[in-house]
């Protein structure tokens, strides 16, 4: 696989992937004739899923500034 996806946050596909890299190192053939395309979906899903799981990470960290911004103003709002 590209060296960019294995990273901290795909640790979890990680299995996947070398399941990926050992079909395709199987040959040409074997991926032309599409015996590696299960596996392919396999690691898409994985990657998908901890994408996901990063948004909505990140959404709620984002969140939580907003928030913090907010309260920040309103406190400023208040004394003056």
């Amino acid at each position: 696989m590209h060296p960019h996806l294995h990273t901290k946050d795909n640790i979890a596909c990680e299995e996947i992937m070398t399941a990926l890299e050992e079909c395709h190192a199987r040959g040409f053939l074997w991926k032309a004739l599409g015996m590696c395309s299960g596996t392919k979906d396999q690691v898409t899903l994985c990657l998908r899923a901890e994408r996901l799981k990063r948004t909505a990470r990140n959404r709620e960290i984002a969140r939580a500034k907003r928030e913090k911004v907010q309260r920040a103003w309103a406190e400023i709002d208040e004394n003056s």
